[in-house]
């Protein structure tokens, strides 16, 4: 498995994951692919609420979370940056940033998500890779690959990876 993420120690008990690629498609298409709800339904989540700068959302992921956030900024194509907790635990804030570059006819996708419990950053990641395939055959006209052990094969694959510490 080519790992996508990097995982990152903000401090004792918070932490941040990074998944980076480039995806067979434009800009413009791969941004309605992260913002619209019908089409993040394909990939990653069922969200509903007030999908605009400032407004708030609910969401049920393919991984299992179910949470809440707020949309932050929205900077059509490039930036979006959320605020999201667990309905079970809203006091848990983490930061979820979106940004996406041209790359040719290709685009570049960045996740960055910040705030995660450093105890869990290792299964974190392992979501972020699943959810950044996902996308990829979502994009390229497939479907999302609903067998649990690719998530158990991500998991094992980051079980490894180093934990960085962020000056």
């Amino acid at each position: 498995m080519r790992l996508l993420g990097t995982l990152h120690q903000l401090d004792d008990t918070r932490g941040a994951v990074r998944v980076e690629d480039v995806y067979d498609t434009d800009i413009d298409d791969l941004w309605a692919a992260c913002t619209d709800p019908d089409r993040l339904a394909r990939w990653i989540a069922d969200v509903s609420g007030e999908l605009r700068q400032g407004g708030t959302f609910a969401g049920v992921f393919t991984s299992g979370f179910e949470g809440a956030g707020r949309i932050e900024v929205c900077e059509r194509p490039s930036r979006l940056v959320l605020s999201t907790w667990d309905n079970d635990a809203p006091e848990q804030v983490s930061t979820i940033e979106v940004a996406l570059t041209e790359e040719g006819d290709r685009t570049r996708l960045v996740v960055e998500e910040r705030g995660i419990p450093l105890a869990q950053a290792r299964s974190y990641g392992a979501g972020w890779q699943v959810h950044a395939e996902d996308l990829a055959a979502y994009v390229s006209g497939g479907e999302r690959d609903e067998d649990p052990q690719r998530w158990k094969d991500a998991v094992e694959a980051y079980r490894d990876e180093p934990v960085e510490a962020v000056a």
